[in-house]
């Protein structure tokens, strides 16, 4: 293969991997009505930061933002300390849970909502004891639930109007914007869908930053009164503030409210950071809280491999994310469905791949795996070595089909041919992915029937 080849195929892979994103990452529905929804195990998957809510609130309370006094609880009786030390007879109860639509899930033990108004500090210890340690079930977290292990206990404040704001980045506007509403409090996706109109978009320079008449603009779309256009525009600016600061991809805060003692106030705080910023954001990728995750992110996050759980049979190792949209569409169009995304990246060792075979064979879903590889910058031998590891340690029972193409494929195929393991090996990817998924089947169907199966290389 020739320079001028490798040059194509790397051309071809960025490209590829710039679809990836677009597919993983999807604009704002606030942004347009014709961005593609996300299937929702891609919306369970995405690799960034989610922090709970008082963590939210505590960064902006740090930065000089309006918000409502309280504490966390990780006990009933924390709770009823909690709630006796802010002093309020009217308190709200907030379950910590990294979900939307809280206030309309259900908890186990049968609680509905977790968002709960109390009048007391006995009453916060009744309710908290009702959240922590179960699970709340809402849209976005499916049958899975997500477990509460702390609640969030505020003051009550009585809003006079609540709107809606957040700030996001946007790839139409080539950086941020500022996205406004009069109508918070509410499903702001449902709003954007059936009046868009009601929401404003103004987008911000990233270098010049954020301007006091952009953020005045917004607040008077918005519809704040002329009195309190000022406090909501610095408000806004410091929003952007802590969105630059801690390389936010979203700050939202809904409702952002006129309180009846007349000033703006952020109600409630959902950010999200960019994970590519981790290594300077430490402090705040600290914070984050892995029980809120699917164990499996965890895992790849351990090992830096770039993983994206799916909901088909057949387990995708392979290097390069054009690579590997490339090989999930290869199965599906010869009738497979892939069960992960998984880029092992171009300087992977033995160890990552075990650690890459653990991850999809974690999924009991897995009838078959296809290792497709295409060693430019990576080393096919290593890659060799790391299946062979993998096969041993995990004694995989499951049809592996190994395609493996470039630097050092013959050293490769030399290993795989002189281990006694049952790696079915293919130079062809077309045939590579027919055979998996023909496998696939008889796993499928031999597990149906309650049949155990061997495989056996031919002679």
């Amino acid at each position: 293969m020739t320079t001028e080849h490798l040059w194509i195929l790397y051309f071809f892979f960025f490209f590829f991997f710039f679809i990836t994103v677009s597919v993983l990452g999807g604009s704002s529905a606030l942004l347009g009505a014709h961005g593609a929804q996300q299937p929702p195990h891609l919306q369970q998957q995405q690799r960034s930061l989610s922090l709970h809510e008082y963590m939210s609130i505590g960064l902006l309370k740090e930065a000089g933002i309006s918000v409502p006094a309280g504490m966390v609880a990780s006990s009933s009786e924390e709770a009823y300390a909690v709630a006796k030390q802010i002093g309020s007879k009217d308190l709200v109860v907030k379950a910590q849970v990294l979900a939307g639509g809280r206030g309309k899930g259900t908890f186990e033990g049968g609680l509905k909502g977790g968002v709960k108004i109390v009048y007391s500090p006995e009453e916060a210890r009744d309710i908290s004891s009702q959240m922590i340690g179960r699970k709340l079930y809402t849209k976005q977290t499916g049958e899975a639930g997500r477990i509460c292990n702390q609640v969030f206990i505020c003051e009550r404040r009585y809003p006079r109007r609540e709107y809606y704001f957040a700030i996001t980045m946007e790839r139409s506007y080539q950086g941020p914007v500022l996205i406004g509403s009069s109508q918070g409090g509410v499903n702001i996706e449902d709003v954007a869908a059936e009046n868009p109109d009601a929401i404003v978009k103004e987008p911000i320079d990233i270098v010049e930053g954020i301007k006091k008449e952009q953020a005045v603009k917004v607040a008077q779309k918005m519809g704040f009164p002329a009195a309190l256009v000022d406090e909501a525009a610095e408000n806004m600016i410091k929003l952007y503030e802590v969105f630059i600061k801690y390389d936010a991809s979203m700050v939202e805060i809904n409702p952002m409210v006129e309180d009846s003692s007349g000033i703006v106030m952020c109600m409630d705080a959902k950010i999200n950071f960019d994970s590519n910023a981790a290594y300077r954001q430490q402090k705040v990728f600290d914070m984050q809280d892995w029980s809120q995750e699917d164990p499996r992110d965890r895992q790849a996050a351990k090992a830096d491999l770039n993983y994206i759980g799916l909901d088909g049979t057949i387990g995708c190792l392979v290097n390069g994310a054009g690579l590997a949209m490339a090989t999930m569409d290869i199965i599906k169009l010869h009738g497979g469905t892939p069960a992960n995304f998984l880029d092992v990246g171009g300087g992977a060792t033995a160890q990552q791949v075990t650690e890459a075979f653990k991850l999809i064979t974690s999924d009991r879903k897995v009838q078959a795996i296809l290792v497709n590889i295409f060693g430019g910058i990576m080393r096919c031998d290593v890659i060799a070595q790391g299946i062979i590891m993998a096969v041993t340690d995990l004694d995989l029972k499951i049809p592996i089909v190994v395609r493996l193409q470039g630097t050092r494929v013959d050293d490769a195929k030399a290993l795989i041919a002189a281990s006694p393991l049952k790696i079915l090996a293919c130079d062809d990817l077309d045939e590579a992915a027919k055979m998996v998924v023909k496998l696939s089947e008889i796993v499928s169907l031999a597990k149906e029937a309650q049949v155990d199966i061997t495989f056996q290389l031919p002679i």
